[in-house]
């Protein structure tokens, strides 16, 4: 398996996130030796009525292929060891294979192209997806957790950043997000009442839209909740979240487009996990508890906003 590497701008966040102990957030699978964090999802075995769910195409080799964005933790990203990915989503991930009765295989894909590959390059994509109304004209989403949206600035606010009053500044964003969108329509309404717009920086990774803020390239960036949060916990006193998270949303994974049969399997493979108290097990680990679901949906409907 290989993963894009990352770019030499990204050194000092991934140095922070991938150093920084997990040993708070619950019991720990690390190892001196490997250093390679996780919740253990060993003890999960193959549920034969999930199993029957799944399409022939996809378990008649055993394997489910799962495309991931690995630069957000802690949702999904690598660990120290450069190659393995980590973080809820892949628990997650790994949990529903074996459910299935399937080999989890995780593959590396850009944002961007997540979506649109999924269902042919990959079984299913989990990225963090927020399932935005037109993101369902093009995949079928399962509903497995729910976040806010957070600013961060560079510790002290030292460009007065104000989340009510963004016009003129400068914010880091990566490319395809909701929130990208997001700041390119406030970007807009500022234009329209005749201020300076927003200069909102797009960038591939997230870690990159992180650095931007620590090297003072961008006056704040803007991501989920909980990936912003995890920013500002592991790069310790670099960082500070702007104001209240908001807009809490469904993330959901994303299954190709008509495809209802894995949709329905990924489904009940969540609620199972929920059920028998798996899926607190793991959110608690990564200490992204706050965030937990009662109860996976397919497609589910966005917060009003």
């Amino acid at each position: 398996m290989t993963f894009k590497h990352m770019r030499r701008a990204c050194a000092l966040v991934s140095a922070l996130v991938l150093s920084a102990s997990l040993g708070a957030c619950g019991t720990s699978d690390m190892t001196a030796d490997t250093k390679i964090p996780g919740y253990d999802v060993s003890y999960v075995h193959k549920d034969d009525a999930i199993a029957a769910m799944v399409p022939k195409d996809i378990s008649e080799d055993g394997v489910l292929t799962i495309g991931s964005e690995t630069t957000y933790a802690p949702v999904e990203f690598v660990a120290q060891d450069g190659k393995t990915a980590v973080g809820f989503e892949i628990d997650l991930g790994k949990a529903i294979a074996a459910l299935m009765g399937l080999k989890p295989k995780i593959v590396y894909t850009p944002f961007d192209t997540a979506i649109p590959s999924t269902g042919y390059r990959y079984d299913i994509s989990i990225s963090g997806f927020t399932p935005e109304e037109d993101r369902k004209t093009v995949a079928e989403w399962v509903y497995d957790y729910s976040s806010g949206l957070q600013f961060v600035v560079r510790h002290g606010n030292p460009k007065n950043v104000d989340t009510k009053n963004l016009c003129g500044h400068s914010v880091s964003v990566q490319t395809g997000t909701l929130q990208e969108s997001d700041l390119q329509n406030m970007s807009k309404q500022c234009k329209t009442k005749g201020n300076p717009g927003i200069m909102v920086q797009s960038m591939s990774l997230q870690t990159d839209a992180t650095t931007a803020v620590i090297t003072g390239k961008s006056d704040a960036f803007f991501a989920d909740a909980t990936v912003a949060n995890y920013a500002v916990k592991q790069t310790e006193g670099k960082l500070d979240a702007l104001g209240e998270p908001m807009d809490r949303m469904p993330q959901a994974i994303a299954i190709r487009k008509g495809d209802m049969q894995t949709a329905k399997a990924v489904q009940a493979a969540i609620n199972k996990l929920i059920d028998d108290g798996t899926y607190m097990k793991i959110l608690k680990y990564w200490g992204v508890e706050s965030g937990a679901i009662k109860k996976s949906i397919v497609n589910p409907k966005l917060t009003q906003r």
